[in-house]
């Protein structure tokens, strides 16, 4: 089962809601803010994603701001950058889409149309 992990009142994840939805793609929702993500699931979903930790930081957010995060980020080590995404789903770049064999963070058409709906696709 594809799992899409987002916040109601992002943008983005209504597009993607939309994508997904228009592509006839049946997924379960995952609230980040209510169902935060765990520091097991991030380091899964890092890896999987074949992107690091970096990238799954809301670099948009407030809370990113407000707790100086771009300048700490880039000395910070992956394991603890793992650990204070999963202190907080509002730190967590959005949306996530978790399937059988791939994580994609954020939402990028080009990059889900060749991930998701492909023939053969590897969900």
């Amino acid at each position: 089962m594809i799992t899409l992990i987002c916040y109601d009142r992002c943008t983005t994840c209504r597009k993607a809601q939309k994508w997904l939805d228009a592509h006839g793609i049946k997924y379960k929702v995952r609230p980040i803010k209510e169902e935060n993500p765990t520091a097991k699931e991030l380091s899964a979903w890092i890896k999987k994603s074949g992107k690091g930790a970096r990238k799954f930081f809301n670099t948009s957010g407030i809370l990113y701001r407000q707790q100086g995060l771009s300048a700490r980020v880039k000395e910070m080590p992956e394991e603890e950058m793992i650990g204070l995404l999963a202190t907080d789903g509002m730190l967590v770049k959005r949306p996530i889409l978790v399937t059988g064999k791939t994580v994609l963070v954020g939402f990028n058409e080009a990059e889900w149309e060749k991930s998701v709906s492909e023939p053969g696709r590897s969900v």
